[in-house]
C-alpha cells in the first residue's frame, strides 16, 4: 500500500463530525450511536505527525476488535449490532473506510487512561530512575531498563486535551476524579485483562510491556471498554525472541518512529517533522507484522 493508497482524514458528508483526534475521526449516527474511523495519521509524543502511515488504521481497527472479541467475557465493550452498510450505505464511501470503520455505542468516557505496565520502559523508567517509583507505586530498587516487574502495576493518566500531554498521576487522584468503587473497577479489571491477554500474546511470541486502556460509562452506571485496546498504537509490543533486560527492546509499535523522532532537533510541539519513506514503511510493515502473529 502506497501513500496515496493512505487515509489521513475522513470525508463523510452524511454524517456530522464530532471530533477528529490525534488518529480517530468520530461520526454521529443517532442518540444512541456514533461511527469512529481509525485513520492512517501517526501521533508521536502528542503530536500529529504529517504524514500517514498507509494501512495503520485498518490494522488497528483488526487487532482492537480481536481483542474486544477475546476479552468481552471480562467486561463488555462499546462495539454494537448495527451494520455499517446501514451507516455509510454507499459502496464508495465503504471501499475507501475498508476495515477502518466501527459503529459503537454512545457511553460517557471516564476522563483517565488506565495504564498497566508489565515492564519498566519509557517514562515509567525515567521516573524509576529519578525517584524509585512510578505513579507513586514503589518498586524494587537495582531494575533495569525493560526488566519484567515483579507483578504488573496500574498507574493512571490525567487526559490532556488535542496537543497538550497526559499526565500521570497517583491512584488517590484518580479516586478524586471518579470515585473510589469507580477507581477500583477499573485497576480490576484493566489488570485483568492486561494479564489475561499478555499471556496469550506471549504464547504467540510477543511481549506486551505495557498498555493503555479507556473506559467509559452507560445511562446505568455499566462500565465498558471503549476506544481501541491491545493495539501498537496504544500498547508496546516486543519481540520475545530478541528480548533482554537492560536496553530499550526492538518494537513492533510506534517505538520505532519515536526512537528516530529521538533523534531530530525536534522540540516535540508542533508541526512534526517530515518522515523518511524508509521509516514509513518499516512502521506499517511492523503493525502489519503484529496483526500476522497475534491474530493469525
Amino acid at each position: 500500500m502506497s501513500q496515496a493508497d493512505a487515509l489521513f482524514e475522513t470525508d463523510l458528508p452524511h454524517l456530522k463530525l464530532l471530533n477528529r483526534g490525534k488518529v480517530r475521526d468520530i461520526f454521529d449516527i443517532d442518540e444512541g450511536h456514533m461511527l469512529i474511523v481509525a485513520s492512517d495519521r501517526l501521533s508521536a509524543f502528542d503530536v500529529v505527525l504529517p504524514q500517514p502511515i498507509p494501512g495503520k488504521g485498518e490494522v488497528l481497527t483488526r487487532v482492537a476488535n480481536f481483542w474486544f472479541g477475546r476479552t468481552r467475557s471480562i467486561l463488555p465493550n462499546h462495539l454494537s449490532e448495527l451494520p455499517l452498510e446501514q451507516v455509510v450505505p454507499d459502496p464508495a464511501q465503504r471501499a475507501m473506510l475498508g476495515d477502518r470503520a466501527i459503529v459503537v455505542r454512545k457511553l460517557k468516557p471516564l476522563p483517565v487512561e488506565a495504564i498497566v505496565r508489565g515492564y519498566i520502559i519509557g517514562s515509567g523508567w525515567k521516573d524509576y530512575q529519578k525517584t524509585g517509583e512510578v505513579c507513586g507505586i514503589k518498586l524494587p530498587e537495582g531494575l533495569r531498563q525493560a526488566d519484567k516487574l515483579p507483578e504488573p502495576i496500574f498507574t493512571p493518566s490525567s487526559k490532556a486535551e488535542m496537543g497538550d500531554h497526559d499526565e500521570n498521576i497517583s491512584f488517590d487522584q484518580m479516586v478524586d476524579l471518579i470515585g473510589e468503587t469507580l477507581a477500583n473497577q477499573v485497576r480490576e479489571s484493566s489488570l485483568r485483562i492486561y494479564s489475561e491477554c499478555a499471556d496469550y500474546a506471549l504464547q504467540k511470541g510477543i511481549i506486551i510491556a505495557d498498555t493503555k486502556f479507556e473506559f467509559g460509562l452507560d445511562e446505568q452506571g455499566q462500565l465498558y471498554l471503549i476506544d481501541e485496546v491491545l493495539t501498537p498504537d496504544s500498547s508496546r509490543f516486543w519481540p520475545a525472541d530478541q528480548y533482554q533486560p537492560g536496553i530499550s527492546p526492538p518494537s513492533f509499535d510506534k517505538q520505532f518512529v519515536r526512537d528516530y523522532l529521538e533523534i531530530l532537533d525536534w522540540d516535540k510541539t508542533p508541526p512534526g517533522p517530515v518522515l523518511p519513506d524508509e521509516v514509513i514503511s518499516k512502521t506499517a510493515d511492523k503493525y502489519r507484522e503484529a496483526e500476522r502473529i497475534l491474530t493469525g
